[in-house]
């Protein structure tokens, strides 16, 4: 039997008791949620600054474009997944604005993101590319420490599985709608707790790797938009093969069409369209 508060990756003999969601501060509470993706914010645009520098560009771009884009992207992510899980909201409307509850999906954040960024260097007339280029790598590093605040929030996990990184997690932490009939039927009787596919830290690994391979691939990059095509078809393969496992699914209207799976298609298909438009461009400018 495990602690509420528990969570254990039993293969790996890791076992955490006591893991809270949230802490006091002059008896506010605060949600860990909140500040791992404020933290994964601030260091991604530190890394999107660093990189525009050692490109010779201006770092302080990324700081004025996040006044705009920060905001934005918290908008985008919060409607996109509303929009997509209204269910869960129709009959509670101002839960729409609990983001201490959890709920924010990356698409709408980097949809927000995308056209805070397409408005602000068409004002300040710089290459939209240029810039997203060194965001895409801000993005993987606020997704990689991002998907921690799912880990304190008991959410983002996938079906049942026995793999080296199974994770366990009690009943009574989770979200009852992301146990589904077939997760259900693994729990074994006199448990307490389902043992799951952690999905958040599959991603978070996979982000890491794409960040690794980009960073150092940056400097070589043969046209600008490269880094933002490579960044999206990377974490649209990722994200398909992730989604596919993952028990709390958005899905299209009354369909079984998992939202996220379209989305990421619509990303590598998206890469290599920009990519065939920008090589074309940097061939026809030579």
């Amino acid at each position: 039997m495990m602690g509420v508060k528990d969570i254990a990756f039993p293969h790996l003999h890791i076992y955490l008791t006591n893991v809270p969601k949230s802490f006091s501060v002059f008896g506010f509470e605060i949600a860990l949620y909140g500040v791992i993706i404020a933290t994964g914010i601030m260091l991604g645009l530190c890394v999107a600054a660093a990189d525009q520098k050692r490109h010779g560009l201006d770092g302080n771009t990324i700081w004025d474009v996040a006044i705009y884009g920060i905001p934005a992207g918290i908008i985008g992510a919060r409607i996109y997944y509303v929009i997509f899980n209204w269910a869960a909201y129709k009959d509670a409307p101002l839960s729409v604005f609990n983001l201490r509850a959890g709920g924010l999906a990356i698409y709408g954040g980097v949809i927000g993101a995308i056209l805070t960024v397409v408005i602000y260097t068409g004002v300040k007339k710089l290459s939209f590319f240029a810039t997203f280029d060194s965001i895409s790598l801000g993005f993987l590093v606020g997704q990689i420490i991002g998907r921690w605040g799912n880990f304190f929030n008991r959410e983002v996990f996938g079906g049942y599985t026995d793999n080296i990184l199974a994770m366990r997690l009690p009943i009574e932490a989770v979200r009852a709608r992301d146990i589904t009939p077939a997760l259900q039927e693994t729990i074994v009787e006199g448990t307490n707790y389902i043992q799951v596919h952690p999905t958040f830290l599959y991603e978070g690994l996979w982000n890491l790797a794409a960040l690794a391979f980009l960073w150092f691939f940056s400097p070589k990059k043969k046209f600008n938009g490269q880094i933002f095509c490579l960044y999206i078809a990377l974490y649209g393969i990722g994200r398909f093969w992730i989604e596919y496992i993952r028990t709390d699914r958005l899905y299209i209207g009354n369909t079984n069409i998992p939202v996220s799976m379209v989305a990421a298609v619509g990303m590598i298909a998206a890469a290599v369209i920009i990519s065939l438009i920008q090589k074309k461009k940097l061939t026809e400018g030579c």
